[in-house]
């Protein structure tokens, strides 16, 4: 869930939860307002209807003594007030308990009552009877009497009924309270919990993001697995490891390409000592083979062609890789030194496929491992040594093997030089040594286990190595240095 929409749903909530306190508490006082209110109204009707009748008395009184069209008038005022409040006393009975409904039927009646006690009256006042007329008063009088009795029953009647209402009232009014203070509590603390929720939710990624960026800053890239949010952090998270991954990878790209560097500054410092004024060198190699040659010393005069060729191979540009036939031609350069020296003791096979000819290898890759059967694998052998060159296409590959039947290698011997360590093969007439080979092969391809190497104690030794078709050899730039 991300963090807008924990936001977004969880400070509505608490807002609804404030929002059903407060409702229960408008409604606890709402209840008791309406109950109060209703039972005041009643009680100040009874109180109106009484003081209405009071008035309506002595408004017929006053005509009775002096019936003129003015106190008639008031008079009719008067019977038009208390018919309204007998009208308002009959629509109160039918929403009352019974005991209500009862008195307030009586009270209207005796409104009822005084009103026909006052046409009698004037009836009989208009007829010119006195004595009717003061009779119909004196009846009416009683009736008020009666009125304001029952007005005082009524008002009793509310009042008890209210006690019974008001014990009601307050439990419902407990009630309500008992929940509004339950549902407070249960606010407050959800409110609490989802603050820390909320909280611990942001600023715990944002503590872990600290740490991973202080580890940073301390060059430790390498950051321990960490609980992840499913929240915009967590993906700042993820970017921030991914970050921290993409820089392990650039530095050991960085570290890979310094160690290329090094292997080629290296090749150039060897080289460079064979390369003593090397236009003087080959001037005087060649100056050598023609002498040779009109001395009739053919052999002398190849040998030293074939020196004057390896010289000048060795001394090109190591920064650039070339193909499997050119270093072909310089190992065929090569295996014609040796043979001079170890003539029909050494049997040389090979077996090319031309279809791998055009693949590239970093320079100088197969003369250190043609060396190493000369110089470790044959040297003392007397007869029947024979070395084998092996060049073959395979799928997504050139496979070159390189196999003597000489005095082979311990598996430790072996262990070393594939894991690369230092001092596992000697020094070596042109200077570089399989290591090496085997280390600028796995920089220049970015693979490892290009190289495996079968040997067991005096049944010889077996290299093989695969070059990656389509991926050109890693072209390494250094600083030239002056050959002058």
């Amino acid at each position: 869930m991300t963090i807008r929409m924990k936001l977004l749903l969880f400070i509505p909530l608490l807002v609804l939860l404030v929002n059903l306190v407060t409702y229960f508490l408008f409604e606890s006082g709402s209840v008791v307002q309406q109950v109060y209110e209703g039972m005041m109204s009643r009680i100040l009707l009874y109180k109106q209807s009484a003081r209405t009748a009071e008035g309506h008395l002595k408004k017929l009184n006053n005509y009775l003594l002096d019936p003129v069209s003015s106190k008639y008038t008031e008079l009719f005022s008067s019977r038009e007030r208390l018919l309204a409040a007998r009208d308002e006393l009959a629509d109160t009975a039918s929403s009352v308990n019974a005991s209500l409904t009862q008195a307030l039927t009586g009270h209207v009646h005796m409104l009822d009552t005084l009103v026909e006690e006052e046409q009698a009256a004037l009836a009989a006042s208009e007829a010119d009877s006195s004595r009717a007329a003061l009779h119909h008063y004196e009846q009416a009088e009683k009736t008020i009497a009666f009125i304001r009795e029952k007005g005082q029953q009524l008002v009793d009647l509310e009042l008890q009924d209210y006690q019974l209402i008001y014990k009601q009232i307050q439990e419902e009014t407990g009630r309500i309270n008992r929940l509004g203070a339950a549902v407070f509590v249960v606010n407050t603390v959800m409110s609490i919990v989802i603050a820390v929720w909320i909280s611990r939710s942001i600023t715990g990624p944002v503590g872990r993001l600290v740490g991973m960026a202080k580890q940073v800053s301390t060059g430790n890239l390498k950051l321990e697995p960490q609980q992840r949010s499913n929240d915009e952090l967590g993906i700042l998270s993820d970017a921030f490891k991914q970050m921290s991954a993409d820089l392990i990878v650039l530095i050991n790209k960085d570290k890979a390409s310094l160690e290329k560097d090094r292997l080629v500054k290296e090749l150039e410092l060897q080289a460079l000592q064979s390369q003593i004024n090397p236009h003087f060198l080959f001037n005087t190699l060649n100056v050598l083979s023609k002498l040779a040659l009109l001395e009739g010393a053919e052999k002398t005069s190849d040998l030293i062609v074939s020196m004057s060729g390896l010289l000048r191979y060795n001394l090109r540009q190591l920064d650039q890789p070339v193909t499997v036939g050119d270093e072909l031609a310089h190992i065929k350069e090569y295996i014609t030194i040796q043979q001079a020296r170890f003539r029909e003791r050494v049997r040389f096979e090979s077996e090319v496929d031309a279809a791998a000819l055009q693949a590239l290898i970093p320079c100088l890759t197969l003369q250190p491992v043609v060396e190493n059967c000369y110089m470790h694998g044959i040297a003392d052998m007397e007869q029947g040594a024979v070395i084998r060159l092996e060049v073959a296409l395979i799928p997504g590959y050139v496979r070159i093997m390189v196999a003597d039947n000489g005095a082979g290698m311990s598996e430790s011997a072996r262990q070393s030089l594939l894991r690369l360590e230092a001092g596992a093969d000697s020094k070596q007439s042109t200077g570089i040594g399989t290591r090496n080979v085997f280390k600028r092969l796995q920089l220049f391809y970015g693979e490892d286990n290009l190289v495996d190497i079968w040997s067991e104690p005096g049944r010889g030794t077996r290299v093989t190595i695969r070059i990656p078709l389509g991926k050109e050899a890693g072209t390494i730039h250094v600083q030239n240095f002056d050959r002058r």
